[in-house]
């Protein structure tokens, strides 16, 4: 069983599901919750995980009712199949919950959380919480595993997948022709996120941004990535810019658009290693909700947002976080980059030394994730033969 509602674990789900029927010949069953990824690889999900795609407090507050039925309906599922291990991916507010329900009804279930809540950000004691809910920890940051082994909670460091990405399929002169662009001419990439809520409060400033840099420099191309899951609000919102943008879709383009683009502009998360693994400088802006950022500030520990930033030690990617997130900050910092290519060049260095500090020392993280998989299931068996 594998459970994932965002999009990121979406696609850590289909990568391990993948992995898994490779390392079991093809001899595995898979049930849970997941996207348009997972689907592919065959989860048949009880509900869209769309509706689930909750940011902030006190969003999360009203959608708690919806919450508690997506719970509901995922053990349901679980107590009708009867899975021999449950994967629980990131998500950590739903899949707390998931978890809690899959023990009451099946306490020898093997429960599974694949990457672990940020605890080296915010909320120390998700860790003891964790440790007393699951009974493995799959990570992806190596400087996870310590808050967790001291609360008694196995860890295995797999990996970050986006970390170790490969972008050389990516054909930048391809998407240049596709959208009429020559080689010199310069892009800025906008990526504004994949929920509806980042959609509404970065769209505005983004905007605001593009048109300054636009005034002084209209040769500059203007390539926005809609995620799959706010495409059609993106491509509305976007049509009424007072200038020409290209939008594109889709996992192919996007990869191209990283590989061509002069510059980034943002929304804070799994996107931006993938930029940085493409060698893309970017500079990364994220807004809250006023009265749940009020609750953020209080708790958060960490001086960074993007983990690029958090495992240098050093703002490397620019962040620019609630106020400071405006159209006249987001496009003089872009117009800095987009000037001096020195500066991007050192920009881009400094981002890939943070992926080799991500990196680890392991290769293939889906591959790491699915063997630590394999071994707690091995275990289990075999303490099974012991008691009979």
């Amino acid at each position: 069983m594998l459970v994932a509602t965002e999009a990121s674990g979406d696609a850590l789900g289909a990568s391990l599901m993948a992995a898994l029927r490779e390392r079991l010949f093809g001899e595995v069953r898979f049930i849970g919750v997941g996207g348009r990824r997972m689907a592919a690889e065959g989860i048949a999900s009880p509900f869209d995980p769309a509706s689930l795609a909750i940011v902030g407090v006190f969003n999360a507050a009203a959608a708690y009712p919806l919450v508690l039925r997506r719970v509901a309906q995922t053990a349901r599922l679980a107590r009708r199949e009867e899975p021999d291990v449950a994967v629980l991916i990131d998500a950590w507010g739903f899949n707390l919950r998931v978890a809690r329900r899959l023990r009451r009804i099946k306490p020898d279930l093997p429960l599974i959380k694949y990457v672990a809540p940020q605890v080296w950000a915010t909320r120390p004691g998700r860790a003891r919480t964790l440790a007393r809910t699951v009974d493995h920890l799959l990570t992806i940051h190596a400087f996870d595993a310590g808050f967790f082994e001291k609360e008694g909670l196995p860890v295995t460091f797999v990996g970050n997948p986006a970390a170790v990405g490969d972008s050389s399929a990516a054909d930048p002169a391809r998407l240049r022709t596709a959208l009429g662009l020559s080689a010199s001419d310069p892009i800025l990439l906008v990526l504004p996120g994949s929920r509806g809520s980042e959609i509404d409060r970065l769209l505005g400033p983004f905007e605001d941004a593009v048109s300054l840099l636009k005034a002084t420099r209209p040769e500059l191309a203007v390539v926005v990535a809609a995620a799959e899951t706010v495409a059609q609000v993106v491509r509305t919102r976007v049509a009424a810019w007072p200038h020409k943008v290209y939008v594109v879709e889709g996992e192919t383009v996007r990869l191209d658009a990283m590989r061509a683009a002069s510059v980034a502009l943002a929304c804070s998360g799994t996107v931006t290693t993938q930029l940085a693994v493409a060698g893309c400088p970017m500079i990364v802006a994220y807004r809250l909700g006023a009265l749940t950022h009020m609750v953020a500030k209080r708790l958060i520990r960490t001086p960074y947002i993007t983990l690029i930033n958090v495992a240098a030690g050093a703002m490397v990617a620019p962040e620019f976080v609630q106020d400071a997130c405006t159209g006249p900050n987001l496009a003089r910092e872009l117009a800095n980059l987009l000037d001096d290519p020195a500066r991007r060049a050192h920009q881009i260095a400094a981002q890939s030394a943070a992926l080799a500090v991500m990196r680890g020392d392991v290769a293939d993280p889906v591959g790491a994730a699915a063997e630590a998989v394999l071994e707690i299931l091995r275990r289990r068996t075999v303490a099974e033969q012991t008691t009979v």
